[in-house]
């Protein structure tokens, strides 16, 4: 079986494949974390860091601000260790291009494209990209018909091409300029080696013109400006993915005439003077400088698309530079003449110098904002920023050594890096540059490039800042006034500058001439990737490579010539060193090495001895072969670097303070030895790109963590420190004693506690060391596993923390640890996952990063590996033991048990059917986080108090507790689905329905009552209220009246008393919950309620405690509430339809269905208001308050109504019969709504009004289909016929108030001789209807035979049957 895990890329160069059967010894318990001694080591780190931020000076603050405005201070030295450059390889241009030189008359110009490792050749129309690297391999574009002239590699615009094309080729001929789209992906060679595949796209953006283009530029943003080659106008090729009116889809802008003249044809061309040669671009600063033919500089701001403003024009710089330098033999008009401008990073010079030209004669010319005008601009410059100006003259070097000579090994006597020689081999041929005509400059490096004296070759100038000359380096021996100019440094005195008094170092460089063959046509350095340092990190000067030669690889430059490419590599100090050591192992020659220590310091001396004798991955200044890999000297020399260490590291020393008025002892500092020192910072040096940069940051595209820092930048951090650990593991003796001494005058005492000081320093290094090596193992371990979803199985505050913590916090603080053991968990459970072994996996654990596996994680892993073996075994017994046996570990472990490790351990015995595991481990989680029950009394309490810190324990108890509801959700589900299949005819098991039960038996036995709260909450929440009804679990009821009050509480508690057999409490929440003003309730629900509550409280049995007259006046009350609420109901109905009214009358009427009102208030806010008659006499029926000055209005109020309505009679009578109808249906026999006697009035006073519209019997029948009976509309009739008040003392009226008695006498004796009749004959009076007859006969009129027949009809009937 091979090993679980990936190759970590660690320090383990021989993989060993895992055997199960031949486990190794387990490792040794890593010591407890001591984080005191690893933060004082951190600190140490920190102050070698700042400290070697501020040794080396800036770009600009050697040649600005208060040192001379003019300078020429070079080292130059014969072609020894100390040469500065150094030339690393030369490749011909490939044998395959000579075969498309078909004839003699051929156009071909070349250039270099060093971003994407190519070299480009135009042969006539025909472009060539030559892969330098591959050697051999061409690539070509020839789609184009046109002689190609120029050919620039630009970014492209975001957005517009495919994400494959990373850049964009600028093919500039006579007549067009097109862009061809360029990607490059990594295609590794055979042996493994780097390589890049190049593919070419054809963009369709061309654009015709007539000016032949050169000295294409591409800024960050896409926008390509470029030079017109014969007008010298500055143009923009502006390009879009669409074509408007307003702008074509690809088009050329002239920046240098401006507006509408950009677009017309041109007449004239520009001035020679004013043409443009050449532009750059300062990305940093977001400007463009141009350089005309004349010496002049204009400034650019591109501000907006298609804008670029002229901000300042720098002309008269020969003035300038003259009256910087007076009488300097190299200003002269004739030699002076501008050959390229080149920006200065900010990074190089923070403030002073923005960019500098250089002339055909080496002169530098540094530009940067004026002091003289303050903060204003002076003529032709916008407002906004400091104008530039000329601040520095940078003279070249009149001594360089013809490269002929070079190869003379002629050394100094004394040869001090930081000081002139005292005496040198006079130079025959001292050489002075006057023809440069390519540059290039990175980082304070400047390589330029003339014709040679002979033809077939050309020279290169190489400058460096001489380091050893401008840093604080703890130099000895060095004097402090050097004399003026020897024969190899070249000086210059100080034309007319006052005298400084700035304690700031001048400008020094390294000056040097070397021969290379063929005729340049360009230069460039090689790109590579600088080692980025976080921003809260003190960072070296870029010109300090001192800072920097461990960690990335040296600066190179490449020069292309008609016969192929030199390659220039930067020489460093280690390099410097490394070949002194050389030296001292071939010639047995000391001296250098003294002479370097003296010049470099002690301290930076050791440092590089101390990675000279460990091996670094940049020894060599390229990257090895492979990712990460040591570069190590030979061992003779590696020896000589060891002893060397030993020997220059001195001794610490012990300085006394002085105390005054105490005795007290040892008081002092320790003055570290160098070996200490150097170690420290060599230390400081390796980590200074991770120590303060994050962990993790979160991925732009796919919203995970991934590393804050490359993975290519740990591995070789990693790999660098283990050689460190390795070598000093191998050497303990460099630090436990030191170099002898002949005499010695300090105290034994003093001697000792430097000695101790130093120990401890080097031991809390050592442990920080191994410590930090352990956690880069762990971090490249996450990795490996995919951090991103290692981290997403995190909690919150673990994916929090991460978010900020740096590589220091993970190895020196409690955060840290915190993190580390977080993130071990989520490694062990996913490896565990895949049937890994808990030791196999915590051996390689601690193995690689002891310090960041702990022992209470072992017991839980175990614990994690028993649930896996009961997964595994299909022995039921074992199976069993297995699962107790892990249940038993995690209920032990549960205090420390994270809760998504809880929740991963429950989802396994989820899986496994054990619901003991799955309901008993989250409670015992849920008692340990909370062991005091401090959660459990916040609980209880009421109101809660958010700002409470025993907030946070409800809410873990919460989650333990939602972990067992899933669980029961689970089991719930498969006994269902079990029970699908058995009725559907399929295979069914047992087991699903008895893990069910027991689970919610398991549940419900718990004596955890805030667990029982929750349970009934998720039963209520699945619709298994009555299940839990039914049940009443012992809780069931406190729940249910706990605050919050609910209306679903309410609900079920009234329910629970009925089942309860407790009908009346029942009824006390349905009433309590109908009248409650806390809930949303709508008046309907309310009713509702209270129709229930009555139902219930008339069940109430009767009780012999005296709680039944007690239940009655209960009950009375709530039957007077409903039929208010009823009224009230009616009434929102009524008025319902006006709701969308004006809002006053919305808000009114909404009100109704918010709350319960009173009787009064529904009487006087709203039938009254509103003037509603029914709803005022349903307020009376009700209430059953008799007020005829109440209700006689609200009669007439009806009857005026209806007569208002329509002028027809038979109309208003049909409508009057329907009303007064469905009122007295409803309310007769309330004298309260509907008082009989007045009713009959106003009918028969209107059937006496219209006595031609109204037929006979109208009233009688009217009241009768109002539930009146017959002998009360008989009696009512019968007084109005003898009272004689008018309108009844009128014979008109009393005949036809007789014919309406008639009608009503026969319908009545037809009710009551019609079978089935509600009316029986016993309660028919038919002696009082005989005797009346005999009254009313006589006294009908002739005329009216209806009725009068209608009597004798009656008195027939009443004497035949009676």
């Amino acid at each position: 079986m091979a090993s679980p895990f990936p190759p970590l890329g660690g320090y383990r160069t021989t993989p060993t494949p895992f055997n199960p059967s031949i486990r190794p010894a387990p490792p040794p318990k890593p010591a407890p974390v001591d984080l005191t001694a690893l933060q004082n080591a951190s600190r140490v780190l920190l102050d070698q860091l700042a400290k070697d931020a501020q040794v080396i000076p800036d770009l600009g603050e050697t040649i600005s601000n208060g040192v001379p405005q003019a300078s020429g201070n070079y080292s130059i030295f014969p072609d020894d260790t100390r040469v500065p450059y150094q030339k690393r390889r030369f490749i011909g241009i490939p044998d395959g291009l000579f075969q498309y030189y078909d004839s003699a008359n051929v156009t071909s110009h070349m250039g270099l494209l060093p971003d994407i490792e190519r070299v480009w050749i135009s042969i006539d129309h025909k472009l060539f990209l030559w892969d330098y690297n591959d050697g051999q391999e061409i690539a070509s574009f020839v789609d184009q018909p046109d002689v190609i002239t120029n050919v620039a590699l630009v970014k492209p615009k975001p957005g517009l091409f495919i994400d494959d094309i990373t850049s964009l080729l600028v093919i500039s001929t006579p007549l067009s300029v097109l862009l061809i789209g360029v990607s490059l992906v990594p295609n590794p060679d055979e042996n493994g080696r780097p390589a890049t595949r190049l593919s070419l796209y054809d963009t369709d953006f061309k654009v015709e013109c007539d000016v032949e283009m050169t000295s294409v530029v591409g800024a960050p943003d896409g926008r390509i400006f470029m030079c017109g080659a014969s007008d010298g106008n500055v143009y923009e090729l502006h390009y879009q993915a669409t074509e408007s009116w307003f702008a074509k889809r690809v088009q050329l802008i002239n920046h240098s005439v401006g507006g509408m003249a950009s677009l017309l044809p041109r007449f004239t061309s520009t001035a020679n003077e004013e043409r443009s040669m050449s532009i750059v671009v300062d990305a940093s600063r977001n400007l463009l400088y141009s350089l005309t033919a004349q010496n002049t500089i204009n400034i650019y701001r591109p501000n907006g698309e298609k804008v670029l403003q002229h901000i300042q024009n720098l002309s008269n710089i020969y003035k300038s530079a003259q009256d910087k330098a007076p009488g300097s033999p190299a200003l002269t008009p004739q030699n002076f003449q501008i050959i390229s401008l080149h920006v200065v990073a900010p990074r190089e010079s923070k403030s002073g110098v923005q960019f500098f030209a250089i002339t055909q004669n080496g002169l530098r010319l540094f530009f940067g904002p004026s002091s003289a005008y303050g903060y204003n601009y002076g003529s032709g410059s916008s407002s906004g920023n400091r104008p530039l100006a000329l601040i520095h003259v940078r003279l070249p070097p009149t001594t360089l050594i013809h490269p002929d000579e070079q190869a003379n090994r002629y050394r100094t006597p004394v040869g001090l890096y930081g000081a002139p020689p005292v005496s040198a081999q006079p130079s025959s041929r001292p050489y002075i540059v006057s023809t440069l005509d390519n540059s290039s400059y990175a980082n304070g490096l400047t390589v330029a490039t003339q014709p040679g004296d002979t033809d077939g070759s050309d020279y290169v100038l190489c400058l460096a800042p001489d380091l050893t000359r401008l840093g604080s380096l703890g130099q000895l021996n060095l004097a402090q006034n050097q004399p003026p100019a020897q024969q190899y440094t070249s000086t210059y005195p100080s034309y007319n500058n006052q005298t400084s008094t700035s304690s700031r170092p001048q400008l020094v460089e390294y000056a040097t001439l070397l021969s290379i063959p063929g005729r340049s046509w360009a230069v460039a350095e090689i790109p590579h990737e600088s080692t980025s340092v976080p921003t809260n990190t003190p960072s070296p000067s870029a010109i300090n490579e001192l800072g920097t030669q461990f960690s990335e690889p040296s600066s190179q430059f490449i020069i292309l010539t008609n016969v192929g490419l030199t390659f220039l590599n930067k020489r460093r100090a280690v390099d410097y060193l490394k070949a002194v050591l050389e030296e001292l192992h071939s010639d047995n020659n000391l001296q250098p090495l003294v002479d370097f220590r003296d010049s470099f310091g002690r301290d930076q001396t050791c440092a590089m001895l101390l990675a000279l004798a460990s091996g670094n991955t940049f020894l060599d200044g390229v990257v090895g072969p492979s990712p990460g890999s040591i570069t190590s000297i030979s061992p003779e020399t590696a020896a000589h670097a060891k002893q060397s260490f030993y020997d220059f590291g001195d001794r610490p020393i012990w300085a006394e303070r002085a105390m005054y008025g105490t005795t007290a002892e040892n008081k002092g500092t320790a003055i570290y030895s160098g070996r200490r020192d150097g170690l420290a910072l060599y230390f400081a040096r390796l980590v200074r790109p991770i120590w303060k940069a994050n962990i993790t940051k979160l991925g732009k595209a796919s919203g995970k963590h991934e590393l804050g820092v490359p993975a290519k930048t740990l591995l070789f951090t990693q790999q660098n420190l283990f050689a460190l650990k390795d070598f000093l593991d191998k050497n303990p003796h460099l630090f436990h004693s030191a170099p002898s001494e002949t005499n010695s005058s300090r105290a034994p005492v003093a001697d000792q506690e430097a000695w101790k000081a130093e120990h401890t320093s080097i031991v809390e290094l050592q442990g920080l060391l191994a410590r930090t090596i352990e956690a880069l193992s762990f971090i490249m371990l996450l990795n490996d596993y995919r951090l991103g979803d290692l981290v997403a199985h995190c909690d919150a505050d673990i994916k929090k923390l991460l978010e900020t913590q740096t590589f220091e916090d993970l190895i020196t603080s409690h955060h840290g640890i915190t993190m580390s053991r977080a993130l071990v968990n989520v490694v062990i459970d996913q490896q565990i996952g895949q049937q890994i072994s808990v030791d196999t996996i915590s051996e390689v654990l601690q193995h690689r990063c002891g310090s960041f596996c702990s022992t209470d994680d072992v017991m839980l892993y175990k614990a994690k590996e028993n649930t896996r073996k009961a997964a595994e075994t299909r022995n039921p017994t074992e199976r069993q033991n297995s699962l107790s046996e892990a249940l038993r570990l995690f209920t032990k472990g549960a205090r420390i048990l994270e809760f998504e490790k809880l929740r991963e351990v429950i989802g396994d015995f989820q899986q496994l059917n054990f619901a003991k595991g799955a309901v008993c481990l989250p409670l015992a989680c849920a008692q340990a986080q909370d062991p005091d029950n401090a959660g459990l009394e916040f609980w209880h309490l009421n109101p809660l108090v958010a700002s409470d810190p025993r907030k946070e324990l409800v809410e873990e108890r919460h989650k333990a507790y939602d972990l067992i509801l899933d669980s029961l959700a689970v089991f719930e589900e498969r006994s269902n689905a079990n029970k699908v299949a058995a009725a559907n005819g399929g295979s069914v098991s047992d087991d699903p329905e008895a893990v069910r039960s027991h689970a919610y038996e398991l549940a419900f036995a718990s004596e955890d009552e805030m667990f029982h709260s929750t349970l009934y909450d998720w039963l209520i929440e699945r619709n298994l209220a009555d299940d839990l009804l039914e049940m009443r679990p012992p809780y069931l009821e406190a729940h249910l009246r706990r605050d919050p009050p609910t209306v679903q509480k309410y609900q079920l508690l009234w329910q629970f008393y009925v089942k309860n057999g407790q009908p009346l409490r029942a009824a006390e929440v349905l009433g309590a919950l109908a009248e409650s003003n806390q809930f949303d309730l709508h008046l309907d629900s309310r009713v509702e309620y209270l129709t229930l509550a009555v139902a219930n409280a008339k069940s109430h049995p009767i009780s012999a405690g005296g709680r039944h007259e007690t239940a009655i006046a209960f009950l009375t009350d709530l039957e007077e509430k409903l039929e208010v609420a009823q009224v009230q109901l009616e009434v929102y109905q009524t008025l319902l339809p006006h709701i969308d009214d004006a809002p006053e009358v919305g808000n009114r009427i909404r009100q109704l269905s918010e709350r319960l009102f009173t009787m009064t208030e529904l009487y006087q806010d709203y039938a009254v208001p509103f003037d509603l008659p029914n709803i005022k006499l349903l307020c009376l029926h009700v209430s059953e308050h008799r007020d005829e000055g109440l209700v006689r209005p609200i009669w007439n109020q009806i009857f005026d109504e209806i007569l208002q309505s329509s002028p027809d009679v038979v109309v208003q009578s049909d409508l009057i019969f329907k009303r007064v109808t469905s009122l007295g249906q409803r309310f007769y026999p309330s004298e309260s709504a509907f008082p009989l006697r007045f009713v009959s009035q106003l009918l028969v006073r209107f059937m006496l009004a219209n006595k031609d519209g109204v037929t006979s019997g109208w009233v009688s029948r009217l009241l009768v289909q109002s539930n009146v009976p017959f002998v009360e509309i008989w009696e009512v009739l019968h007084n109005m016929y003898e009272s004689q008040v008018p309108p009844f003392n009128e014979q008109p009226n009393v005949q036809a108030l007789s014919a309406e008695i008639a009608i009503l006498l026969t319908d009545w004796l037809n009710e009551v001789m019609r079978p089935q009749s509600s009316i029986s004959r016993a309660e028919f009076p038919a002696g009082r209807i005989d005797l009346a007859i005999d009254q009313y006969l006589p006294e009908v009129e002739p005329s009216r035979t209806d009725t009068r027949n209608a009597y004798e009809g009656i008195r027939r009937q009443l004497r035949r049957h009676w």
